[in-house]
């Protein structure tokens, strides 16, 4: 079975959670769907090989050799043959890893229209809770191929001689062609909210428990007008079953030590403060409600950041204090202050990266402007889960577009060697769990020989 060395599953996984959003081609008076594998119980749609195969193509900036259409209809065959298999093999995703990611995916599409749901109804002619339960399905299967993947692959490494020898395989007039790529940094700071906006936080939460207690109010109707959850405020605050581990520890803490149908008190989490409610308790899970509020930094609170960033910039412009350590000391990015806070390319954990891999299209306009060895003058900037924060930009170096080579590529080229070593452990694995699973394909895909030992 060949597992596309041109285009991985994580592509393709992650290819479907734009596609999802893809506006649905006008009627035309013919078929425009139909099923065209079924892989057990999972079907693939006709729709779901078009989106990808265009996005794919999309996709492909690099100067490298497009998938064929076929290729893709393997790639998203296989991921589902991959999620049969999970069950069979009890290789397990949570609810609660779908929802938080949903919730993320969710939120950065809201972002793009605003906040505003009327607009984003106009644009794809769905509500918001049609796209999050789509959203929500995409995301599930993605994490299953993902962890379904690393479970067949665990353990693979390659050696700087197996990174020599994919380059040396590849003919020259074959190398890709990178675009122009940057380092750059960032130092975030999230502004501590003023005591006094907590409180009066703590102080609206424990009026709600009051009057709720004494029958003056409803818990779920005060949830779909107070709570800043986006997931469960519209279900009056109804969060569902989760295990042991999978909710923030203050939360979960709070929601054990109570009974069913018991109130807490007001409590912190880093998502915001919440009032609890315990509904049931099942098999080792449990199921709570919760009213969210997020306290919000006044405009007092942001400057006082801005001042405290400001100075950190001229440290390091002056010399005293180097840009790296100062991220992984002061910066509230987690995901970036590890990494002395450059941002990375999520394929190739490389420091080089197109700007326009960045998920927000603000930063690439502003580093454009920039001149390498310049950080900016702090800058505010919204987060979908928390607000408003607060950071400078590093702008490090440059690279210019070339042809891939061993000197300046190695992090690149080390990864599409593990891939290509990964692909070639699947089509084992493919041969022999194929047989496992029930596979029935549209003739109209046999020309591709999808499950053809090869």
């Amino acid at each position: 079975m060949k597992l596309l060395n041109r285009l991985t599953f994580t592509l393709i996984a992650s290819l479907l959670i734009t596609a999802s959003f893809a506006q649905e081609a006008p009627p035309t008076g013919q078929v425009l769907d139909k099923i065209v594998a079924k892989v057990d119980n999972y079907i693939l749609l006709e729709s779901d090989v078009q989106k990808a195969y265009m996005e794919a193509l999309a996709q492909n900036q690099q100067g490298g050799e497009a998938p064929t259409r076929c290729e893709v209809f393997e790639s998203l065959m296989i991921n589902k043959l991959m999620v049969a298999k999970a069950e069979v093999d009890s290789v397990i995703v949570t609810d609660a890893e779908v929802m938080l990611q949903t919730e993320q995916r969710f939120s950065m599409v809201m972002q793009q229209f605003g906040g505003d749901e009327n607009t984003l109804v106009e644009a794809y002619g769905k509500t918001s809770d049609q796209l999050k339960a789509e959203i929500e399905d995409v995301i599930r299967e993605q994490l299953i191929v993902q962890r379904m993947r690393s479970q067949i692959t665990e353990g693979l490494t390659v050696s700087p001689n197996d990174v020599r020898q994919f380059f040396n395989s590849i003919a020259k007039d074959s190398l890709p062609l990178f675009t122009s790529e940057a380092t750059v940094g960032q130092i975030v700071i999230k502004p501590e909210v003023n005591p006094k906006t907590k409180d009066d936080i703590f102080n609206q939460l424990n009026q709600f428990k009051k009057d709720i207690g004494e029958g003056k109010a409803d818990f779920a109707d005060l949830a779909r007008q107070y709570s800043e959850d986006p997931g469960s405020g519209s279900q009056g605050g109804d969060l569902g079953f989760f295990r042991r581990g999978e909710l923030a520890p203050e939360f979960e803490a709070t929601a054990l030590a109570l009974k069913p149908g018991e109130l807490s008190d007001p409590v912190e989490t880093a998502f915001g403060i919440h009032l609890i409610q315990l509904l049931e308790r099942r098999d080792g899970s449990f199921n709570t409600r919760h009213i969210l509020r997020i306290p919000k930094a006044t405009a007092e609170d942001i400057e006082k950041s801005e001042r405290y960033l400001d100075s950190l910039k001229t440290e390091i412009e002056e010399g005293r204090l180097d840009f790296a350590k100062a991220a992984k000391d002061f910066s509230d990015d987690r995901t970036t202050s590890d990494n002395g806070g450059f941002f990375t390319d999520p394929a190739t954990n490389s420091n080089r990266l197109s700007l326009r891999t960045l998920e927000d299209p603000l930063l690439f306009f502003m580093i454009d402007t920039m001149q390498v060895g310049n950080i900016t003058e702090p800058m505010q900037f919204e987060d979908p889960r928390e607000g408003t924060k607060v950071r400078i930009l590093y702008y490090k170096a440059k690279y210019p577009a070339h042809r891939a080579n061993m000197e300046d590529d190695y992090e690149k080229l080390k990864a599409a060697a593990l891939r290509k070593k990964e692909d070639d452990l699947l089509s084992k694995w493919f041969i022999t769990a194929k047989e496992d699973i029930f596979i029935d394909l549209d003739p109209a895909y046999d020309r591709c020989n999808a499950l053809a030992e090869k």
